[in-house]
């Protein structure tokens, strides 16, 4: 029997450690990247119909936005410290997760706070960015200042400062799957672009095709009652 040295088990028994470590991290509280939309609405306690439609084609995207306030599950919702969550749907996985966290229970916390407690869930910090590492988000336009980068990889944990209103923002994304949807988002833009004139004829001939309808119903039903 080969008889593996104990640093060997020591080294291995660390490696699953931090695999596991890593995989517990590639999520927001128990929603876990690439999870689909019904899973995440039995979750969250919200139909799958209220989930909206983004784009169809290439490839199907929606966003389902969630209160946790509006939750009747056995958590106290009254003392949760976020506001709203967008859970974003690329082709039915989850690749991303917005966080907006409700001013009253931030209220007077620092970044250097906000940094401290999101590290204890994803662990040190990854890097301090900078203005010139560009705006994830923009709101009002207000450009959302990053005040924090957690992750590898596989995925990440971007904190924010939102300008108007004043808030937090924690966005968690998969690496993978955010690309993706990234490139089908530009894909559907310019095939909306391409399909646009066709589409407003044809809006343009079921109006006038409706009005149509809608004239000789009454000139049939004003004809019978006529009395001169």
């Amino acid at each position: 029997m080969n008889i593996r040295p104990a640093p060997f088990w020591i080294g291995l028994a660390i490696l699953c450690a931090q695999g596991i470590s890593a995989q517990e991290a590639f999520q927001y509280r128990d929603f876990r990247m690439g999870t689909d939309l019904p899973s995440v609405a039995k979750l969250t306690s919200t139909p799958v119909t209220a989930a909206k439609l983004i784009h169809a084609r290439p490839v199907e995207m929606k966003d389902l936005e969630w209160r946790p306030r509006n939750y009747s599950g056995a958590a106290t919702p009254q003392n949760d410290s976020v506001d709203l969550i967008l859970f974003k749907f690329y082709d039915n996985q989850l690749f991303k997760v917005i966080v907006d966290y409700d001013r009253r229970r931030t209220e007077g916390m620092s970044a250097a706070d906000m940094i401290e407690a999101i590290s204890a869930t994803y662990g040190p910090v990854s890097e301090l960015p900078s203005r010139s590492l560009g705006t994830p988000t923009l709101q009002y336009g207000f450009p959302d200042t990053p005040l924090g980068v957690w992750g590898n990889a596989d995925y990440s944990v971007t904190l924010l400062r939102v300008a108007y209103p004043a808030a937090f923002r924690l966005v968690v994304a998969s690496t993978r799957l955010d690309e993706l949807a990234r490139v089908a988002s530009i894909a559907a833009v310019r095939q909306d672009a391409v399909e646009a004139p066709q589409r407003e004829l044809d809006r343009l001939q079921r109006d006038a095709a409706a009005s149509a309808a809608a004239q000789e119903k009454l000139k049939t039903e004003n004809k019978a009652q006529f009395r001169p």
